[in-house]
This record gives C-alpha cells, sequence and structure tokens, in this order.
C-alpha cells in the first residue's frame, strides 16, 4: 500500500533532465505533441513528457473552458507537475485543483463532485487504494468483510447514512485533500526557483504562447514534435525543436 508521499507528493528537484530542467532563472519542462495519440483515446494535442504512459491522462490542445482562461495542459504544466504533484491519481487532483483554484479564481467544487458521483460512490479511486482514500469519518462505520470488493464497500457506506450524506462526506474529503496540498506546492515552486505569488500571470503567459503554436500546429497537419518550455517569473518561451518549424521560439512575458 503506498504512502501518500509515494502515491501523490513529489520532490521536484528529483525529477529525470530528461523531464525537467532546472536553470539559474527558469525551468525547462520537456513536452511532446502529436496529431493523433496513439494510447486508446486518438486525442490529438499535448502531453508533458511526464505523462507520457499514464493510461489516464489524455492529450489537451489550446483550449479552455467557459469559467476558466487557461488550458488542462497548462493546469497539468503549473498545477500539477512543478507543484510537485503526480499527474493522475484522485489525491493528486484533489491538490492540484486547489492550486487551479488559487491561480484562476475558478470553484473546484463540481469537479470535486463530479469524481465522487462517477469514480469513488462507485468504489473506483485512482492512484491508491480505497480505504486510504476515505476519510476517518467514513472509516469508523465500516464493518470491513474481507470477502468485500471496494464497489460493495461504498454500498455498505450508502445504506448506513444515504447517498446524500456519503457525498457530502466525500466531497468534503477532497476539500480537505486538496488544502492538505498548499504548503507542499508553495515550497516546490520556491525549490525551483518560481514564485507562487506569480503563478495566475505564469499561466496567462504560457496560455498566450499555447494559443499560437498549437493553432500552428494544427494548420501545419504535422504528426508529432517535441518541445521545450522555459518557464521564469519574467517571461517563458516555448522552444519547438523540429526542422518543420526552424526550431520555432514563441515567448511572451509574465506582467
Amino acid at each position: 500500500m503506498k504512502h501518500l508521499s509515494e502515491s501523490s507528493c513529489r520532490d521536484v528537484l528529483q525529477y529525470s533532465q530528461d523531464l525537467l530542467l532546472v536553470e539559474e532563472d527558469c525551468v525547462q519542462v520537456k513536452v511532446t505533441y502529436k496529431k493523433i495519440w496513439d494510447d486508446g483515446f486518438g486525442a490529438r494535442g499535448w502531453k508533458l513528457n511526464a505523462s507520457i504512459g499514464d493510461p489516464e491522462i489524455i492529450a489537451s490542445t489550446a483550449e479552455t473552458g467557459k469559467k476558466i482562461n487557461t488550458s488542462v495542459f497548462i493546469h497539468d504544466i503549473l498545477d500539477h507537475f512543478l507543484s510537485g504533484f503526480g499527474v493522475s491519481g484522485h489525491r493528486s487532483e484533489a491538490m492540484a485543483l486547489i492550486q487551479l483554484s488559487k491561480r484562476t479564481g475558478s470553484d473546484p467544487r463540481p469537479d470535486y463532485e463530479q469524481m465522487v458521483k462517477e469514480d469513488i460512490i462507485n468504489g473506483r479511486v485512482n492512484g491508491e487504494h480505497l480505504i486510504t482514500f476515505l476519510p476517518e469519518e467514513l472509516h469508523s462505520l465500516l464493518e470491513l468483510d474481507v470477502g468485500m470488493s471496494d464497489k460493495e464497500i461504498m454500498i455498505s457506506l450508502q445504506d448506513k447514512i444515504g447517498e446524500k450524506r456519503l457525498t457530502d462526506s466525500l466531497v468534503e474529503n477532497f476539500f480537505n485533500l486538496g488544502k492538505s496540498g498548499i504548503r507542499h506546492a508553495n515550497e516546490s515552486w520556491k525549490i525551483l526557483g518560481l514564485n507562487p505569488e506569480k503563478r495566475t500571470e505564469i499561466g496567462l503567459a504560457l496560455q498566450d504562447i499555447l494559443n499560437r503554436v498549437d493553432r500552428i500546429a494544427e494548420e501545419s497537419g504535422v504528426d508529432m514534435f517535441e518541445a521545450s518550455i522555459a518557464i521564469g517569473n519574467e517571461k517563458c518561451v516555448f522552444n519547438i525543436q523540429d526542422t518543420l518549424f526552424s526550431n520555432s521560439v514563441h515567448s511572451a512575458n509574465v506582467a
């Protein structure tokens, strides 16, 4: 059974240099673009090299939501990877969504509620065992049978306290888990030389560059290429390592 530090929190200085390179005034994040990812989803878009091979990660484009002004790809970079959280897993996502909230002002509750209703309440927890994910309030109600499946555990809890109370408890657990990662995220950014107080401005600078680069990639019809994103407190630079783009460099100042 994995401990929290193994399943969700990472030491950012232990990342392989093939994934992240720490320089004097920035960090270099390695990413890959593909027209079609052969991963079961077949989506066009970008992935952190750190997330390639993770079956839970779908490639994303520059597209943003109606209420959030940066894309899922920026979320993966800033709120997961550079904050020192796993690229996937419900606990990691709980913590990353709090970082997203701090960066964009978004409300994590709808996402927490969706994960509870679609996954947790059905006994599906990604990244760790169900029992380690459940809050103490629910643990105290369990009378575990060795042969019980995770789905049966959740049915048992629902029978005891009802769907609404169970759902509310699980959503509250997401909030508590999410807030528990705030200190780790801030420390991770500082260790990398990044200012956590500029996470909003850095996110907007990255989104500005991604809008341009993603449009070029889609219009070109290129099958794939690798890139390196330099992220600093004053400037972000997107360096495409492909002769088709003549080693194109796109940059944006951090406001």
